[in-house]
């Protein structure tokens, strides 16, 4: 079932989360077990973030140097699959990044995906890989996710990247995108963000997942300013919970995203992480009730490969 299809027919705020793959070597069943957790809420999807493969060069000689491709966790296509078998009436929802993919790359994934029978994806640029301050697209890639809304639409249409196919099938993606209630990092203004964030759902982009955020006042302008410029599309605020003092320390940095006066004042009594971790949980909690007030059709969560949080999160709220 394609997401937008299960947000217009439902009569209550859903349920969604979002997993980090495992670490390669690590048993699938670990990471079962923190599904497993989660699937009693009955999620309407759960998401696969993907992690560009990492590229390290080594200096062999005086002028020579080796490079080396290295890939830490399981490929899209694989979990995918893991999942969807896993939990059949739940929708998996893998991401798919610009970065370090060529148009041919892409397009395969895509058809992999789609003999699977995955039928939402979420497209986004992906970071700067590590120790690289700038995104630089691969050669033969992408550098504005608007190119990868409009590969999959050609897809959609039976328009391949091999002109010579015939006689070929379409697919048949619902395409998401992310959104950013207190603009990307990378955005000169708010209002240069939301017309980017217009042009993808103008190329064909179906449903709008957000950055996390903190103070859901955020979200609410970010939605209202959406509408007013004609993004009608579902717009669904996905939030995070803090979990540790690195938390506190990284979020602003690294995601451009203001933490409210009234959380840190909470944060700055917390004795230790267990304390932090527990008012990460009741903020999530306290911002999710607030959320579903406001009927938002669901709320996704992102869970960093940690589940029990979510979940007490959950058990408070769905």
């Amino acid at each position: 079932m394609k997401i937008t299809e299960a947000l217009k027919n439902t009569k209550k705020t859903l349920f969604s989360f979002e997993i980090v793959p495992p670490l390669k070597g690590h048993n699938i069943n670990n990471l079962y077990q923190k599904l497993d957790l989660l699937a009693e809420f009955n999620p309407l999807n759960i998401n696969i973030t993907y992690h560009q493969d990492e590229t390290v060069y080594t200096q062999v000689g005086e002028n020579l140097v080796t490079k080396k491709i290295i890939r830490k966790r399981p490929g899209t296509v694989a979990l995918a699959a893991a999942i969807k078998n896993r939990f059949p009436n739940v929708e998996t929802v893998p991401h798919l990044i610009c970065g370090g993919m060529t148009k041919e790359a892409i397009e395969n994934i895509l058809i992999d995906l789609n003999f699977l029978g995955i039928e939402n994806i979420l497209l986004l640029r992906g970071d700067a890989p590590k120790g690289q301050r700038y995104f630089i697209p691969e050669q033969g890639g992408y550098s504005h996710t608007i190119d990868l809304v409009k590969q999959i639409i050609d897809l959609n249409n039976s328009i391949y990247l091999d002109k010579d196919l015939k006689n070929t099938d379409k697919t048949n993606f619902s395409v998401g995108v992310a959104g950013y209630p207190e603009k990307h990092a990378e955005a000169p203004n708010f209002e240069i963000d939301l017309m980017h964030l217009k042009e993808k759902i103008d190329a064909g982009a179906e449903f709008i997942v957000t950055q996390m955020f903190f103070d859901n006042n955020k979200f609410y302008e970010f939605e209202k300013r959406c509408r007013q410029a004609g993004i009608h599309v579902p717009i669904i605020p996905a939030i995070k919970p803090i979990a540790k003092q690195k938390d506190i320390d990284t979020i602003p940095l690294v995601f451009n995203i203001d933490l409210p006066m009234e959380l840190m004042q909470e944060v700055t009594k917390a004795k230790n992480d267990d304390d932090i971790y527990q008012i990460g949980i009741e903020w999530t909690i306290a911002q999710s009730k607030d959320l579903i007030a406001h009927g938002v059709p669901c709320v996704h969560y992102f869970s960093v490969g940690k589940t029990d949080n979510i979940r007490q999160v959950a058990k408070a709220v769905f």
